[in-house]
């Protein structure tokens, strides 16, 4: 055991075994594991970068972050609102006129235009809370909203959606809400909003905002929203399981990448690429209440507003997501937190998001704690959930005071 991190190595070799045993089964090319605990760092490095070239996966290897994005995203935000510039129950038409005056579908499956005015306008809390009344329908894309988010190109990791920032959100403006503002919790498009928001707010393109106010500081080199060519040979190979075979086939090679040139919408719920190390400078400053290495990002008293749980009972029994999902979480500002111990690993107050490509992030206050887990899956079928729960188990297992 290290008698600072109280980390015991010996316990830690059972997470190599089980990350060693998803890739010698074939379930993901290559996985990095990273711990760290009161200043010490714990890292782990197995399989491949990609398949088809035979690659060795290494400790700078670029993944795409999906979903990890959304909490940097809300910290952007949050800077905006620490300088005056945004404010959390503001609506926002001020700078996002496309979104003023909205109409809500009386009823999903209905038609566009059978709609009543929205009980009122949309906040820049409702965007960080996901309580807009619009995000990710999850079932049959079968209704006349689902098809016509799909014909407007709304939504997309693969290709990205292919509009400029100002065309995205006249074309989201152009659609109805699904519910009224504050009524339930719905996934995903507040974080894209967001990133138009905030570039408004801030007079300065989104991702230029994130790299000045953000990245830059942290010292994250590797994080963006494109992998420039001269690191191309460092990004990962992006696979899905075949629907017949499981077998692993490519969903973004590596070099014919949608990720290797800037997209003409920087997606702020999905688009940003990222090393281990660089995420790990972020979970730290948000575990140090927005400070690493004497760089202040946010105050500690937003870092805390942000990973304090802002739903009711009544908008997540609303809220349907992953089955079990709201028994012991809830939801912050773009930060999902622990709201009571439901295993070894789920500290109370502990915080932090997934992505879809089977990234992980945590900060844990209480235990001094950041994990991250890199692979690059797309989907969240059996494996790439056993290998989420199994490094999240094995990790809080090492521990060993």
């Amino acid at each position: 055991m290290s008698s600072k991190s109280g980390i015991s190595k010996a316990r830690l070799k059972r997470l190599h075994a089980a990350a060693a045993s998803y890739v010698d089964a074939g379930h993901v090319a290559g996985a990095i594991t990273l711990i760290w605990r009161r200043g010490e760092t714990y890292v782990d490095v197995v399989g491949l970068q990609d398949l088809e070239r035979g690659r060795p996966l290494k400790r700078n290897s670029i993944f795409r972050i999906a979903s990890m994005s959304k909490p940097i995203t809300a910290v952007a935000a949050m800077i905006l609102v620490e300088e005056g510039r945004l404010r959390l129950d503001e609506p926002v038409d001020r700078l996002l006129p496309e979104l003023a005056d909205r109409r809500v579908l009386k009823d999903l499956h209905g038609p566009l235009e059978d709609t009543v005015p929205a009980s009122r306008p949309i906040t820049l809390r409702d965007l960080l809370t996901f309580r807009l009344g619009f995000g990710m329908a999850f079932g049959p894309a079968d209704t006349p909203l689902q098809k016509a988010m799909a014909e407007h190109q709304i939504m997309g990791l693969k290709p990205p959606p292919p509009h400029r920032p100002d065309e995205w959100i006249r074309r989201l403006g152009s659609l109805p809400l699904m519910h009224q503002p504050g009524e339930r919790w719905m996934y995903h498009t507040g974080s894209d909003i967001l990133g138009v928001l905030i570039a408004r707010a801030a007079d300065t393109p989104f991702e230029e905002f994130l790299k000045q106010r953000i990245f830059e500081p942290l010292g994250m080199k590797d994080t963006g929203f494109h992998v420039p060519k001269g690191k191309l040979d460092r990004l990962c190979s992006c696979y899905q399981a075949h629907p017949e075979t499981g077998e692993l086939v490519l969903y973004d090679d590596a070099e014919d990448s949608a990720w290797a040139s800037p997209p003409a919408f920087p997606a702020g719920g999905g688009g940003l690429v990222s090393t281990v190390d660089d995420y790990l400078a972020f979970g730290r400053m948000m575990l140090n209440h927005g400070k690493l290495d004497g760089e202040r990002i946010l105050s500690r008293t937003s870092v805390e507003a942000m990973t304090t749980d802002q739903l009711t009972p009544e908008q997540k029994a609303a809220s349907p997501f992953f089955p079990g999902f709201w028994d012991g979480r809830g939801w912050g500002f773009g930060v999902s937190m622990v709201t009571h111990r439901t295993a070894n690993f789920a500290t109370p107050g502990r915080f932090g998001w997934d992505g879809a490509f089977g990234t992980s992030w945590t900060s844990d206050p209480k235990e001094d704690m950041v994990g991250v887990l890199m692979i690059q899956r797309m989907g969240f079928g059996p494996a790439p959930v056993g290998l989420n729960a199994d490094f999240w188990t094995l990790a809080y297992q090492a521990i060993d005071d």
